[in-house]
């Protein structure tokens, strides 16, 4: 059981790491700066401070996020179980779930607003700019709603209760 608390806060505490650096880099290199073009029409790395939430909303509101990202994460883990199917994608779901959470929560409290910098378009036509965090949430989101689609019964994927 302590064996898979350690390993299970390692792969958090590496994929937070990630993000941190991930995020310094972009404050380093791109702020105060136009974006950077990777794919013409399709991809840039660009520097964007985001003090709401996803898509931009609650701009501003940069404490009241924070105390309900610990609110969340304080709710996520005291229901993991009923939360969080069984088996390596639910525990896989869980960590990156903990990671995108505390990976913006570390931005919000130190540096007041979450760094984004991965800006996907289409022309003239722009997906949010995202980070790593964001990734991280994203697709833990996606994994669950497919677990769920899996679930009979409240057994997980392989049939475990």
């Amino acid at each position: 059981m302590l064996r898979r608390i350690i390993l299970f806060s390692a792969a958090v505490a590496n994929l937070l790491l990630l993000d941190q650096i991930v995020k310094a880099a972009s404050v380093s290199s791109l702020r105060g700066r136009p974006s950077v073009e990777v794919i013409p029409n399709l991809f840039n790395l660009a520097y964007v401070e985001n003090r709401g939430c996803a898509w931009g909303m609650l701009q501003g509101h940069v404490w009241p996020l924070a105390v309900f990202a610990i609110a969340a994460m304080g709710l996520l883990i005291w229901k993991r179980r009923s939360i969080f199917p069984k088996g390596v994608a639910g525990v896989l779901a869980e960590i990156l779930l903990y990671a995108g959470i505390l990976g913006n929560l570390v931005d919000r409290i130190a540096r007041g607003c979450v760094v984004d910098m991965f800006d996907f378009h289409w022309g003239v036509h722009h997906f949010p700019v995202f980070n790593v965090a964001d990734s991280y949430i994203t697709v833990a989101a996606v994994l669950l709603l497919v677990l769920g689609f899996f679930q009979k019964d409240g057994k997980g994927l392989r049939g475990e209760s």
